[in-house]
């Protein structure tokens, strides 16, 4: 009878430290799902300042040609 109660025992403490080990799994999930969401805010804003520059670097190219343009026919 003592070696069944020690083995139920042990079988308690295994699921106990199997369930300690799937919050912890849960826990880092949740961290990675919010470092993703993170990231992918960032992608965007990246992105939408890239789309920026570009049009800003597109409209400078456009004033100097102008320019040299009009120093070039005076």
């Amino acid at each position: 009878m003592e070696e069944q109660g020690a083995v139920t025992q042990e079988i308690v403490r295994s699921a106990s430290e199997a369930a300690g080990g799937t919050q912890a799994v849960t826990v880092n999930i949740g961290a990675v799902t919010h470092a993703a969401a993170e990231t992918g805010t960032a992608a965007t804003q990246v992105l939408t300042a890239a789309t920026e520059l570009s049009r800003q670097s597109d409209a400078l190219s456009a004033a100097v040609a102008d320019y040299l343009a009009t120093v070039q026919a005076a």
